[in-house]
């Protein structure tokens, strides 16, 4: 080898991801330097648990969205007080899930840094028994009107 040519130990390392440079796709989390909050994560999963925690929110305005259109645009059914607590149940539910999908949200960041496992979710099944509840309510506002 030539004075000029890099031998093996001291070539750069191929980033097989075409990251370039600068890019932290190929990197290590336990070798990356560690900041207040923990090691540097790679940014593609920061990024996805964002995405994942915008997807919950845009599902609880949904809700809110549903809860006020309920309230103001439904006919009353035969009985008022049934369009109030479906209203109720959808804003209820929608702000059970903003809240859960920030503590989710932390909880997962958490989990990243510390290099443990991904916690369970308890969001799935709230959502599903929410809505559950909320067209079961709407099926008897409809039978009764």
């Amino acid at each position: 080898m030539s004075a000029d040519t890099p031998g093996p130990a001291e070539s750069a390392p191929q980033d097989s991801s075409g990251g370039g440079a600068g890019s932290s796709a190929g990197r290590n989390v336990e070798s990356s330097p560690a900041s207040a909050d923990g090691p540097d994560l790679d940014y593609r999963f920061t990024l996805a648990g964002e995405r994942t925690f915008l997807a919950w929110i845009r599902t609880a305005l949904g809700l809110l969205a549903g809860g006020v259109a309920v309230h103001e645009l439904v006919q009353p059914f035969g009985h008022h007080d049934i369009r109030s607590v479906l209203a109720i149940s959808c804003i209820v539910l929608s702000a059970v899930i903003a809240l859960g999908a920030f503590g989710r949200w932390r909880l997962v960041g958490a989990a990243m840094r510390e290099g443990r496992p991904l916690p369970n979710t308890v969001m799935v099944p709230i959502l599903a028994i929410g809505i559950a509840v909320i067209a079961m309510l709407a099926g008897i506002g409809l039978l009764l009107s």
